[in-house]
């Protein structure tokens, strides 16, 4: 059972995906993780982006902590349904529309937050969160950074969570791991934007 952990909303029980497709992040990780990004001071207010969201619950967690906007996004049609029925259930702890779900693959809907014809992002965020699954590989994962990095925010916190036995993120130029951590089979790696002359 997956639950808010703290903030406006916390106590909350998530409804899950059913099946084995997704792997939900375990309350003991969750609360390790939104402790850091709490010392660090970066969800208040923040615009946040919770890629492979699966039943959403990172980016429901840091809109009960304070994220003024959370946008999931999936495309399996179970996690689809489920973000829905959890957003709605924050949504109205939060008695505010806070969390929304995009329907789509995770390079599609990036792609759609960036003007390639002007070279800018439509839309930026301030904190995003990458769960993919297990069997995706380094390659593609280095490509989503790279789209992830053209909406960053300049103090953008981006935190990717795999398996501990997954070599570390091939960072794109312009990104930077700040931290990593392991818990039992869960890593968390931790990057910021960095200029780059």
């Amino acid at each position: 059972m997956s639950r808010i952990v703290a903030g406006v909303a916390g106590g909350t029980v998530l409804k899950s995906v059913p099946g084995d497709a997704t792997r939900p992040t375990t309350d003991r990780v969750k609360e390790a993780l939104f402790s850091k990004l709490e010392s660090w001071d970066v969800l208040i207010q923040a615009r946040v982006l919770d890629l492979y969201a699966g039943s959403g619950a990172l980016g429901l967690e840091a809109a009960s902590r304070g994220a003024r906007s959370v946008v999931l996004v999936e495309k399996a049609p179970k996690a689809i349904a489920v973000c829905q029925q959890n957003a709605g259930l924050v949504n109205s702890a939060l008695r505010a529309t806070t969390v929304s779900v995009q329907r789509g693959s995770v390079d599609s809907v990036l792609d759609s937050y960036f003007d390639e014809h002007a070279g800018t992002p439509k839309r930026t965020f301030d904190v995003f969160f990458l769960d993919p699954p297990y069997p995706l590989g380094e390659a593609e994962l280095n490509a989503t950074l790279e789209r992830v990095l053209r909406i960053a925010e300049h103090e953008a916190t981006i935190v990717v969570e795999r398996s501990s036995r997954s070599p570390e993120p091939n960072w794109p130029a312009g990104l930077e791991l700040i931290t990593s951590k392991k818990y039992g089979e869960t890593q968390l790696w931790f990057a910021e934007p960095v200029q780059t002359n």
